[in-house]
């Protein structure tokens, strides 16, 4: 039997429990200045120089609720507040400076006075906010301003008119119902344990100000086409008839090709044509800088000249290729978890730290695991050169356990043999809520249009291991009409239904070995999909001093030693590596850090500790 059923027995997982966590910081929290936190531009790929921050110590207040779910965007304001929050922290988190749970019979109340002038006739102000969990309504000087339901994508909203000269109020009324509710969430439970962490709420990522010209780039999304060596760059303005200047501009600061339009409508696409072009790649992450002007108006973004794709090598197989080049990938699962931030990383620098971290270890691949990240996430990815696997977020109502784990765990065939198209499925996998399939499908929309831009991005991973999947090649495919330019993992696991340009395992207890495509037919009807190792790995080793929860390790096979444990991995990693000669196209070791009870990461739950490159007291380097 090629299954390893002590290890299976082992790695059972306890009910989920409520305790604490024993306090771990990074070393970026210990050093935050609380006036000045996460100020860089929150969107690179759109930058005007007229913008503030707005992160900092706002007033919170949290308060009980008869009907939290419908008073969230009626309620009055309080009129006495509990203290000071740090934002963008979320409440829940140490850095916060609150260390409170939000629950779902709770709102939760900000409020931060601004001194502002009002904007010029030709000029516009902007609120920004980078991601709220999960309904939110904001008021400007006691003035509705918008609503905005979703915990993981930015928005905006116009204030213009409600601005008065002098001390101007926001405030923001949040309503979250975490696990209690069949809303996009992630790995987020109130009731945490295992592979589910510690749920947060509210403002978790920058908030931010931008004066703007009325007449204005509203959007622009480059599109590098590498085999006809053609830029094109797609722009929404906000009335057309206006001039319109992109530049392409190289590493040396030269501009290197530019076009010039009037608009007639208010959405362009300009193409142009750049001679000598330079490819991005993980060793060589080569970016142009754009430059683009419409009236008065004037952004800065980039762009990076690539191609990704899935294409056969001499032997037939189905391999992932960079520039028409066979890459074998090598990725490592990332949860994007913080002990101090939760969600939020701690700082700039800190992201920075993982993604070197990754490429210094001999990896070229992050797997960004259910959570959307901060946009400056992917641009440190972009600049830096790691290929990215995108998730979409999971939710809906939790899969039963059978249905999600135990059968596929116990009984391969499962794996391709369980449909997604009706309605029990979709109850069996959590999908039953009519109203979660429709958020889920317009989320996963929305964050293919803000993310395809990114270099980084290599693939999309539609569903994980089942939770909340429902009709995956026909979701597949509407996702595929809004980026025909990456391959798509519909089904990453189990419960394949041969959609997407691979067939994505997960192996925590198997021997390692090379699966052929249950859903491949004759050469002429259906050619085998590329093969992936979409999770593997696992091993867990506590380090003592840096795990939050000591008394529990969760994972997949344990040790007690860092030496034994890191020998065991790097025996691991050259065995799945030698599956490529086989058709493996590449691999997502489980995974970048600890995470609470999770100890299976490659570094320790607050990064001070390395335990994959034999540093065991190392701190990273700021």
């Amino acid at each position: 039997m090629d299954l390893d059923l002590k290890r299976v027995l082992a790695a059972r997982p306890d009910a989920p429990r409520k305790s604490d966590l024993a306090p771990l910081t990074t070393v970026w929290g210990d050093s935050l200045d609380c006036s000045c936190v996460l100020s860089e531009h929150p969107r690179p790929q759109l930058e005007r120089d007229t913008w503030v921050s707005l992160n900092g110590w706002w007033e919170y207040a949290i308060r009980e609720s008869s009907d939290a779910q419908g008073l969230w965007p009626v309620v009055a304001m309080p009129t006495r507040w509990d203290g000071k929050i740090l934002v963008p922290f979320s409440p829940e988190s140490a850095l916060s400076g609150v260390g409170r749970q939000l629950l779902p019979n709770q709102l939760l109340w900000y409020r931060r006075e601004v001194d502002l002038n009002p904007c010029a006739e030709s000029r516009r102000l902007l609120l920004h906010f980078e991601a709220v969990d999960y309904c939110c309504a904001v008021y400007v000087n006691g003035i509705k301003v918008c609503e905005h339901r979703g915990g993981y994508l930015p928005f905006d909203t116009d204030i213009t008119d409600v601005v008065r000269a002098g001390v101007n109020a926001i405030v923001l009324c949040v309503w979250d119902p975490s696990e209690s509710g069949t809303q996009l969430r992630g790995k987020q439970r109130i009731v945490r344990g295992n592979m589910w962490y510690t749920a947060q709420s509210g403002i978790w990522q920058s908030v931010w100000l931008e004066e703007v010209e009325a007449t204005r780039i509203v959007s622009l999304e480059p599109r590098a086409h590498v085999d006809a060596a053609e830029f094109e760059a797609v722009v929404c303005v906000s009335e057309p008839g206006g001039d319109l200047l992109i530049e392409v501009i190289d590493a040396a600061g030269n501009v290197v090709s530019c076009a010039q339009t009037v608009p007639e409508e208010t959405t362009v696409s300009v193409w142009m044509q750049v001679y000598d072009i330079h490819l991005w790649s993980p060793d060589k992450p080569y970016l142009y800088g754009i430059r683009a002007t419409y009236a008065n108006d004037e952004v800065r973004s980039y762009c990076a000249f690539r191609v990704v794709g899935i294409e056969r090598d001499e032997r037939g197989i189905a391999r992932f290729c960079l520039n028409h080049k066979p890459l074998f990938v090598r990725g490592v699962l990332d949860q994007g978890y913080w002990p101090d931030g939760l969600m939020t990383a701690p700082s700039d620098e800190a992201l920075v730290a993982d993604i070197e971290f990754v490429r210094a270890a001999g990896f070229n691949m992050l797997r960004k695991h259910i959570k959307v990240e901060s946009r400056r996430w992917y641009y440190h990815c972009d600049r830096l050169g790691i290929l990215v696997w995108q998730d979409m977020v999971s939710g809906g109502g939790l899969p039963g356990e059978w249905t999600s784990a135990n059968i596929p765990t116990l009984v391969r065939r499962s794996w391709s043999i369980r449909d997604d198209r009706n309605e029990r499925s979709w109850r069996r996998f959590g999908a039953g809520d009519a109203a979660y399939r429709h958020e889920w499908l317009e989320t996963a929309r929305q964050t293919i249009e803000l993310l395809r831009s990114h270099p980084c991005i290599a693939t999309w991973v539609v569903f994980n291991e089942s939770w909340g999947q429902f009709s995956s090649q026909e979701n597949c495919d509407q996702l595929r009409s809004l980026d025909k330019t990456r391959p798509f993992i519909a089904t990453s696991g189990w419960y394949d239904q041969g959609a997407g340009d691979y067939y994505a395992v997960h192996n925590y207890f198997r021997s390692m070995r090379v699966y052929k495509d249950p859903h491949a037919g004759p050469f002429w009807r259906r050619k085998p999909r590329a093969f992936i190792l979409d999770e593997f790995g696992g091993l867990t080793c506590p380090v003592e001093g840096h795990v939050s929860v000591p008394d529990i390790t969760y994972g997949y096979d344990a040790f007690d030693n860092v030496d034994e444990w890191r020998h065991a991995v790097s025996n691991l990693l050259a065995e799945v590596d030698a599956l490529e000669e086989e058709g493996l196209v590449g691999y997502v070791y489980t995974q970048l850090s600890d995470v609470e009870e999770e100890t299976n990461g490659l570094l320790t739950y607050d990064r001070r500790v390395n335990k994959f490159m034999r540093r065991a007291t190392a701190e990273p380097e700021l």
